[in-house]
């Protein structure tokens, strides 16, 4: 059987210059539209390209692909800037982000040194606790991670498909790699094309749903000697190409829908560009792409794009701004040219020239040096991170009880005082010693939740299906039954309802979904399809089991009325279980933990901008007979302000989630609260 033609190996000028377009088109958009450009897909069928034509060449001419020196002459191209780039932006993390992001931001350093940080931030994307996180200075990696498991994988690839059209099926290798990438394609887009569409934000860092655009690349490896246009073709399909790069970003929102088949576009512009240069003309786009300016950059592209992200983050830090001027855009383009430029001749080159086969040990030292220095500087903040998480725990570890780091300190003016009373300022007149610093410290206060997030079988996940229950406080025999149901606004109350499950000698059953609350209406769309799936299946253990009392928020955010859906799925308890309703806490305007960092005197919320002046069920006509309602606004709002740290104790540890430390110390208060429901069901 005849094969087909041998892809040509040659230095191509056009690719160079699509880099360099690509890595522009990345910064402009990160830098001015705050938006992405589809210029990634770019570098992944461009890569998938190259190596295809790179590895295949070799495998015929050798019979073999040595994995080791493959992967010392990739590692020699790309870990000099990569690991620097790692380096001085972990430094400068160090120094300039807020404690509050520290905790997100190491792991990303690990991440992305290992190439994995497209899965840490697949999992942090479909996160509820980490939705509000913000974008961390090696957030960039993800791509070249994504790189990097292609690289590994695709010798393997072409070695599995030489070894079966060699020694298995006697068929002609290219024939058969064609075969095997058309496949590959065909799965991965199918499959890109589904995830996308449920559960896009995971889709986007998915490897799965991004590797048929490596293999659209090699295909077009091997096809493009037999793809001819006539010059006039070629001249229109090349600056079209090269127009649909451009303008991607601009005619697509490729932040909700790529990559699924919208990454089509940005690909196919990328193959009519190759394929135009394979057929060029006098005015094609390759004599504006191969043009010195554009090889000058595309040759520190790569330099480029490691740049230009973490600058852009640290300038939003800096200067407390979520925008960026024309001339600070201008100066982080200028700042991400020059470190670029002086990675590249001072980094890259010296160590790009030597020679892979007859220095491995030479090169795998050198390569060594640029890796230690990122994982030790990594590994020294995670430590530092983690003995103030337990000083943090050794000097506060339950809101709940009265401790007092000063045992020398009783009273004054026979008044109690505590150091970390919370909310206990307020519902048992405790006075809080001054100037302390707030717990949850900062740096934990992110990570300061509910006990059952860490319990992976306690909560749906918002694309979860199913329901799960997890129970807590007296499991044997308990006096009466508790069921907490809804989502996280529900959750948060957990802490303070163990306390109160001790003291009482309740069993607390959590039926939690993220991102869910218990309704039976959507809210226009604000609530998944998952989480109406969600309302549905819970009432068959609510209603075959029914608790005593079923605790729930009673409206959402400072609404002055009930949702209707509320209201419906109340109306199915009745004469079966009574609800006790609490009101939903306050709103801040900024992220309280990353406020009280930089500006603790100008946090607080004026109250008649964070709840209504009247409770909600004092606005709502028809209340189910079988609800009490609860109100304990008095313990996140005095008269005029709400205020984001209370007894000492932050309150919140995002805009609106109580931390695990304050909620406990609202155990008191919500014990009245509780009891006063229970006794009353003794009566019914």
């Amino acid at each position: 059987m005849v094969d087909l033609r041998v892809p040509e190996k040659k230095f191509r000028p056009e690719i160079e210059g699509v880099r360099a377009v690509a890595a522009l088109l990345v910064a402009i958009y990160h830098i001015w539209i705050g938006s992405v450009s589809g210029g990634v897909d770019v570098f992944f069928i461009v890569s998938g390209y190259l190596i295809t034509t790179s590895l295949l060449s070799k495998i015929e001419r050798e019979g073999r692909i040595n994995l080791i020196e493959y992967l010392l002459g990739l590692s020699r191209r790309l870990f000099p800037i990569a690991f620097t780039v790692l380096l001085f932006t972990t430094i400068f993390s160090i120094l300039i982000l807020p404690m509050t992001a520290w905790k997100q931001t190491i792991p990303e350093i690990f991440s992305s040194a290992f190439y994995y940080q497209n899965w840490q931030l697949a999992n942090t994307a479909v996160d509820y606790l980490a939705k509000d996180n913000v974008a961390s200075p090696f957030q960039h990696f993800w791509a070249l991670s994504i790189q990097g498991q292609f690289y590994v994988t695709w010798p393997l690839i072409i070695m599995l498909a030489y070894f079966a059209a060699r020694k298995i099926f006697k068929l002609p290798v290219r024939k058969t790699l064609l075969a095997v990438l058309t496949i590959i394609f065909s799965v991965s887009l199918g499959y890109s094309i589904y995830i996308t569409s449920t559960n896009q934000p995971w889709a986007y860092f998915d490897t799965f749903a991004r590797v048929w655009e490596f293999s659209l690349g090699g295909i077009l490896a091997l096809l493009i000697p037999y793809l001819k246009f006539k010059k006039s073709i070629s001249f229109v399909i090349g600056w079209f190409g090269l127009a649909v790069i451009c303008f991607t970003g601009i005619l697509l929102p490729v932040s909700n829908v790529f990559p699924g088949y919208a990454a089509l576009l940005p690909t196919t512009g990328v193959m009519l560009v190759i394929l135009a240069a394979e057929n060029g003309s006098r005015f094609g786009v390759e004599k504006l792409l191969g043009s010195k300016p554009f090889l000058y950059l595309g040759n520190i592209s790569y330099g480029f794009y490691l740049w230009h992200w973490p600058i852009l983050i640290f300038y939003y830090t800096y200067f407390g701004t979520a925008t960026v001027t024309y001339q600070g855009g201008l100066a982080i383009l200028l700042g991400a040219f020059a470190l670029s430029l002086i990675s590249v001749k001072i980094l890259e080159a010296p160590v790009r020239k030597i020679n892979v086969k007859k220095s491995k040990v030479r090169l795998g030292v050198i390569l060594t040096t640029f890796m230690l220095p990122v994982i030790f500087v990594g590994i020294s903040w995670e430590v530092y991170v983690d003995q103030s998480q337990k000083s943090s725990e050794e000097e506060y570890t339950d809101a709940s009880e009265s401790i007092k780091v000063n045992a020398d300190i009783e009273s004054i003016e026979g008044d109690v005082v505590e150091d970390y009373p919370g909310a206990r300022t307020i519902s048992d007149n405790i006075i809080a010693i001054p100037n302390l610093e707030p717990m949850p410290n900062l740096i934990n206060a992110k990570m300061d939740v509910p006990v059952f997030y860490e319990e992976r079988d306690c909560f749906s996940s918002r694309t979860e299906k199913g329901v799960d229950k997890c129970s807590y406080g007296e499991l044997d025999n308990p006096e009466y039954t508790i069921a907490l149901v809804g989502g996280s606004h529900s959750g948060h109350w957990l802490p303070a309802l163990k306390i109160v499950a001790e003291m009482q000698n309740l069993k607390i059953d959590l039926y939690n979904k993220d991102a869910c609350r218990f309704s039976s209406d959507d809210f226009n769309g604000n609530l998944s399809k998952s989480c109406m799936e969600w309302n549905v299946d819970v009432m068959e253990p609510l209603l075959s089991d029914p608790p005593d009392l079923l605790f729930t928020t009673a409206n959402v955010n400072s609404g002055d009325t009930i949702p209707p859906g509320y209201l419906s799925k109340w109306e199915e308890f009745e004469g079966i279980t009574t609800v006790f309703a609490l009101r939903d806490n306050p709103r801040m305007n900024e992220d309280p933990p990353l406020c009280v960092e930089k500006n603790p005197d100008n946090c607080s919320v004026q109250r008649k901008d964070a709840l209504s002046a009247i409770p909600p069920w004092e606005n709502t006509e028809i209340i189910p007979d079988n609800v009490i309602f609860a109100d304990m606004s008095e313990y996140f709002c005095d008269d005029d302000t709400c205020k984001p740290v209370i007894g000492n104790v932050l309150v919140y540890r995002d805009y609106h989630h109580i931390t695990a430390t304050y909620s406990r110390t609202l155990a008191p208060a919500l014990e009245k609260h509780i009891v006063k429901a229970l006794e009353s069901l003794k009566y019914n």
